[in-house]
């Protein structure tokens, strides 16, 4: 397995960039197709006409959008040829939400970027990272908000728990795997629900070690009330890893937003590419 055809989500964010650097260079060393997918979050315009003053206001910034959205799109196929990489634009009107996930279906690889709170052109619709993993049915390669000069997946950490979810993103990771330096997987006493059977992580290690990648295994107790995420994070900074591979929303996806969860934690505040499965 490779990953031969990549989706990556573009918008009208200054960390659009960025993602399709990152894009660029997976398509290129893995030999991918790459389609830049570009959706943003558009409100109806009727429902502006009731304020004073928002029609020109929505006029103005459709405008701008317009702008930047072809400006990106010229960069995008400069990019493709300097890269010498396969693909194609698709500019989508619908929801971005519905839209990258019917897209992303037919690709081995998504990539796109984490919720930024703090840029309004980043919005393109509720929980938009969190809908993709779900609903996409594909590995989903989330970049940070934060610029990260460091390349994808020299030094991975796995998170296993020996969840569905967790083994669905050690096999999409496996591309990855193959071409890195190092791998570690590491298990947390509070990664697995009460009352199921613990796979060891050395199992999973075995399992990956036969596609010819070496690979190291660590555990750790967090004690009550520790945090899962936090621990996964501490290892990222400590371990000097680029990239994170770990199942999304083992827990029902409500009660991770409610009551928080290793998903959300990271989803929050990752600082390295977090490949996700579902």
């Amino acid at each position: 397995m490779s990953y031969k055809t990549i989706v990556v989500h573009l918008d009208t964010s200054p960390n659009a960039h960025p993602r399709l650097e990152t894009a660029l260079g997976l398509a290129r060393q893995f030999g991918a197709h790459l389609t830049g997918a570009f959706a943003v979050f558009s409100p109806e315009p009727r429902s502006l006409y009731v304020m004073a003053g928002t029609a020109d206001y929505y006029r103005d910034q459709e405008e701008r959008r317009e702008e930047r959205r072809a400006a990106l799109e010229r960069l995008f196929h400069a990019e493709l040829r300097r890269a010498e990489v396969e693909g194609e634009w698709i500019a989508v009107e619908e929801s971005a939400g519905f839209a990258v996930p019917r897209l992303g279906r037919c690709a081995d690889l998504i990539v796109a970027g984490q919720d930024n709170l703090r840029d309004p052109e980043s919005y393109v619709g509720d929980f938009f990272p969190e809908n993709l993993i779900l609903t996409s049915g594909r590995p989903v390669l989330l970049v940070p908000c934060a610029r990260n000069e460091r390349s994808t997946g020299n030094r991975i950490l796995v998170a296993w728990d020996g969840s569905r979810e967790a083994a669905r993103a050690v096999h999409d990771a496996l591309p990855f795997m193959r071409a890195a330096q190092s791998i570690t997987i590491l298990t947390v006493n509070g990664m697995h629900e009460a009352g199921t059977a613990r796979m060891p992580g050395a199992e999973i290690a075995m399992a990956i070690a036969r596609h010819g990648v070496r690979v190291e295994v660590a555990d750790i107790e967090t004690g009550a009330g520790g945090s899962v995420g936090e621990v996964l994070l501490s290892q990222v900074a400590d371990g000097g890893v680029d990239l994170l591979v770990m199942g999304g929303y083992g827990h029902a996806r409500w009660r991770e937003l409610v009551m928080g969860g290793a998903t959300r934690t990271i989803l929050q505040s990752m600082t390295v590419p977090v490949l996700m499965s579902h």
